[in-house]
This record gives structure tokens, sequence and C-alpha cells, in this order.
């Protein structure tokens, strides 16, 4: 692999010319292993100029065709599932296979797209009014852009640009720059899949390049996934140049456990909840709801001794749990947190703030923390703290439990624990948050479902893959024909009445 992570340009690699770079970490030695180079607004408009000018060649590519592509390219991921895996673990530090799975769920939205010539099927009515017929078509909207957080370097390219592509779009995807590795392998495996030169465009860079998607006129189109303040900023900048946005944001997700649940059961499923990715995920439990004294005491005595027991090291041992934070920032950041709930009155029943591993020192590993008797008042209750800390909260009964996730400004995630399909029923129809697990802590849903939360977790119209994605990507068009043997004579200055 290069030393430098350059762009992706019109089908080759560009080596970028702005003389700035970021470091890339091996998170788990502490370690700078490659650079990445930042676009310039010119470098970014190059990429951008390169999809447009193949648009048109790629817009009218049957469907049937480009879902062969997408076939091809499924395959390609499949067989390279070894090396993607290992590209994200060495720059994310994620484990090997939580590197896998984030993968494959990446590869079933490509799966998903490969039935495209189904899903951009119109409707059709006959005889909307005598001798007119009215039918319905969606069309790709044009260039599109993708920018895509740390957290998952493979699934979240995965879940925007082959369904853009699949829709007769072209793309460019702007990763981040902490792990941007896999970003270009993507390019050349989509180009090995038959995608022509200029469909799939990659550019590094900060601020500087995200700004210049933002307010490129030839850029239809924008997906993005990170952190609520950046989604906002960029909804409403991306709205302002009259761009369509779909912007998915923080998260803080509850799981309510009630008294009748099964204990081990919520027990294992928090463990991997709260602590799988070392906590960085959207999707993260971080915030358990225990309704009732004697089943917050229980679950916290299960989860002490788990949590103690956790394998942490590098991603690259098969028998490690869980691996490292992201970057020494990100480290310092989640500690900060802990310190504060500590100060702010939470019981810390553990911290993970002193863990240090022999042979990786210098590495970004924290162990897992749990607070207890935390309030909605407190910091660590209402901000994504993005690590591996959990927050036990105790609610006197189901109805407080409701009203708290209610009154959160986030409503991505969410689950409930129960044995009771009344009580499962109640919260999956009355809760305010866009993705609900019952008795599954991370409902991320399937491919040909669609992802994506509710309140200060989402800007935009639309969530991201399954049918809300196929929607984002096209635009609908009606037509309403009428052939000449039925024209009428005569002029109408009426407003049309088709019957």
């Amino acid at each position: 692999m290069s030393d430098i992570i350059h762009h992706y340009i019109n089908g080759r690699v560009v080596e970028g010319r702005s003389g700035r770079y970021g470091d890339i970490y091996n998170p788990a030695i502490g370690e700078v292993v490659r650079k990445v180079a930042f676009a310039t607004g010119e470098e970014v408009r190059q990429a951008v100029v390169a999809a447009r000018e193949a648009l048109p060649g790629w817009a009218t590519t049957p469907p049937i065709r480009r879902a062969r592509v997408m076939f091809r390219l499924k395959q390609l991921l499949e067989d390279n599932m070894d090396d993607l895996a290992a590209m994200v673990t060495e720059e994310h530090g994620k484990t090997i296979a939580d590197a896998k799975g984030s993968i494959t769920r990446g590869i079933e939205v490509v799966e998903f797209a490969c039935g495209i010539p189904h899903l951009l099927k119109g409707e059709f009515s006959e005889q909307v009014g005598t001798d007119v017929d009215s039918y319905s078509m969606r069309q790709p909207v044009g260039v599109c852009a993708g920018i895509t957080p740390f957290n998952f370097p493979a699934m979240i390219p995965l879940w925007m640009a082959p369904l853009a592509l699949a829709c007769g779009n072209t793309f460019v995807l702007k990763p981040s720059e902490k792990d941007p590795s896999f970003s270009m392998r993507l390019a050349e495996l989509f180009k090995e899949a038959g995608v022509p030169d200029g469909v799939f465009n990659v550019v590094q860079g900060d601020k500087e390049a995200v700004n210049a998607i933002l307010s490129d006129p030839d850029i239809a189109a924008i997906s993005f996934v990170g952190a609520t303040r950046t989604a906002e900023y960029i909804y409403h900048t991306g709205c302002a140049h009259n761009k369509r946005v779909q912007a998915l944001g923080g998260a803080k997700n509850h799981m309510v456990v009630m008294p009748d649940a099964d204990l081990e059961q919520a027990t294992d499923a928090l463990m991997g909840a709260a602590y799988g990715s070392a906590g960085e995920r959207c999707m993260a439990i971080s915030v358990a709801v225990a309704v009732g004294d004697k089943v917050a005491d229980a679950l916290i005595d299960r989860l002490i001794p788990r949590v103690q027991a956790l394998k942490i090291g590098p991603g690259t041992d098969p028998e490690v749990e869980m691996g490292p934070l992201v970057t020494r920032e990100h480290f310092e950041k989640v500690k900060n947190y802990i310190d504060l709930g500590v100060k702010e009155g939470a019981e810390l029943v553990l911290d993970g703030r002193d863990l240090r591993l022999q042979g990786y020192e210098n590495g970004y590993f924290m162990g897992g923390s749990i607070f207890d008797k935390v309030t909605p008042d407190m910091t660590i209750y209402k901000d994504e703290i993005f690590g591996p800390v959990l927050c036990v909260v105790r609610a006197s009964d189901y109805a407080s439990a409701v009203d708290m996730i209610n009154a959160h400004e986030y409503g991505n995630g969410t689950a409930v624990f129960t044995r009771d399909g009344d009580t499962a029923r109640h919260f999956a129809s009355s809760i305010k948050v866009g993705m609900v697990g019952i008795n599954v802590p991370i409902p991320v849903p399937v491919a040909y479902h669609s992802f994506g939360g509710w309140k200060r977790s989402l800007f935009g119209d639309h969530h991201m893959h399954g049918m809300e994605g196929v929607r984002f990507y096209t635009k609908l068009k009606t037509v309403t024909a009428r052939w000449p043997t039925g024209i009428r004579k005569g002029a109408e200055y009426t407003m049309p009445m088709l019957g």
C-alpha cells in the first residue's frame, strides 16, 4: 500500500497537489502508518467534472446492465474480504470479525442494488381519461456525492455508492481522512466490476473538500453520515445550494430492560451493543434504562464481571472482543466524558480509563466503563460519547422510561427487552425513535428496508438504502399521454378534465 493515499478521478489515481496532508494512524500501536492528501476545491471540481461527463452514458445504460455490474462487485467484495477487513482494522482499530461483519452489511446493500431493474419500475394507469393513459418513471438525479465517517469506512460508502450507481447516477466519495484506504480499493473494485471511468470518483480531504462539494453547481444530491452538528451544517448548506440532502447525525440509544425481561439475554445484548467496536457506532446502546431498582441492581451485578473480562487488544488478534479507539484525540474526548460524569455525580461502578496493555502502551486502548444512577440532566446522558461507556438510568416504571426516551433530542435507535407482547407493541408504536428493536439490541434494518433516525438524528426526508434510498437517488417523472385519434377538437381554456 502506498505511503500516501491520493485521489481517484476518472478511472485513475491522481496525486494530490495541495501540499496539505493528514496523518493516518494505526490506533493499536499509536503510530503513523501513512498519510492522506487533502484535496483543494479545484481537485474536487476535477472529480465532479469527470462525474458530470460520465453521467449521460451511464444514466442511459440499461438498468439490467448496471445490475450485472453490481453482481460482479458483490463477488469481488466477497473474494477480497480478508484483505479489505485487514485494511479496515489497521486504520480504524475494530476487530477483524467486526470489520468483516461491517463489510458484509455493506455487501447486502449491493445485493439489494442488484435488483434495480425491478426497483425502478414505475406505475401505469390506462384510461385515466378518454383515450388518455398515465405512467411514471424514476430517473437519475445526476452527480451525487457521499461524505462518510471514520467508524464504518467500508459499510457506509457501500450503503451509498452502489445504490446511487445502480439508479444511473455518477458519484464522488469523500471518505473520512482517518481511515481512507478502503475508499481507494473500492474504486479499483468498481472499475474491475465494469464501472466506466468517471462514474465513481474519490477525493480525500477535510472541511475544504466538504465545502467544495456543498457548493459545487454540478452536484445534485449529497449523502452524509456523521456527528449531528456537522449533519445539520451539511443539510442546511447543501439545501441552500439547491441540493437534495440526506444527513444522518448522532445518537443516544436507550435500551429499556423491563422487570419481566430475561436478564441473561439482556446482559448479553448490552455487552455487544455497548462495547462492540469500542462503542464507536451510531447504533450503539449507550444508555440502559432499568425499570425498577431491583432490575438495575441485578443488571449491574451481571454486567460488572462481564465487562471486567472483556478481551481487549489489537483487532488483528482473533481472540479479542474490543479493539482501540480510533485516535488519541478521540481517546482523550471519551476519557474527559468519564471525568465529567464523575464530577456531575454519577456513580462510576467500573472505570476503564487506566487500561494498559503490555506491548501496546502507545495504543489508544480503553477498558469498558459503567455509570450507575445517571440522570437526564447529566452531560454523559445528553451527549453522544461514542466510546465504551454505558450509562445505567433507573426508571420507576415503564411510562417514565418511555417519556425519558421521547424527551431526548436524539431519536436514532432504541430497544426494549421484555416477554410481554402488550409492552412490546406499545413501545414500538409510541416511541419517538426511527429504528426500534424488540429484544434486539442493535436494530439496524436489513438492506431492503431503510436506515435512519428521527429528531436530531436525521436531517432530510429520506432514510438510507432500501426503497427510501432508491427514492433519494431518483427523480419521479409522470407522463400523461393521448394519441391523435383521441384528441378533441377545439381549445380548452379551463383546467383540463380528463375523465
